[in-house]
């Protein structure tokens, strides 16, 4: 007597496709993350209710000590014009985009005198904030 099932279970798995998904997965959340480039700079930025992501390209911070910073290097407000020509000069393209990490309690007339800077030099500028939760 053979009491064998003729139709037997595999037991096998195939990985072949768990790793698809995990692929489509991971080019999924590649493609829907924001590319921010946080400052590594010890800023306490404002806070507001509607926020952009804009690709950051040109950074300039000025801190709570009213020190500058372009790109994460010091830098004094005298040099800020002639540097901020040559990065944006170098881009190649017509309309560049500086971002503005001020601190807070920064008065406004230091932000104004930067954002004055790029905006002679024909580039857009948006101000860093945290969102509102």
């Amino acid at each position: 007597m053979n009491f064998r099932s003729k139709n037997r279970i595999n037991a096998d798995f195939s990985m072949s496709s768990m790793t698809d998904i995990i692929f489509l997965l991971l080019i999924f959340f590649m493609l829907t993350s924001s590319f921010v480039t946080p400052s590594g700079l010890p800023v306490s930025l404002p806070s507001s209710q509607a926020s952009d992501i804009v690709m950051q390209k040109i950074s300039v911070t000025i801190t709570e000590d009213l020190e500058y910073y372009l790109n994460e290097k010091p830098i004094a407000l005298e040099e800020i014009e002639p540097q901020l020509t040559a990065l944006l000069q170098e881009g190649g393209t017509e309309k560049g985009a500086v971002v503005l990490h001020v601190d807070k309690s920064v008065p406004v007339e230091h932000l104004v005198k930067v954002a004055g800077i790029a905006k002679n030099l024909n580039a857009s500028v948006t101000l860093a904030t945290v969102p509102t939760e």
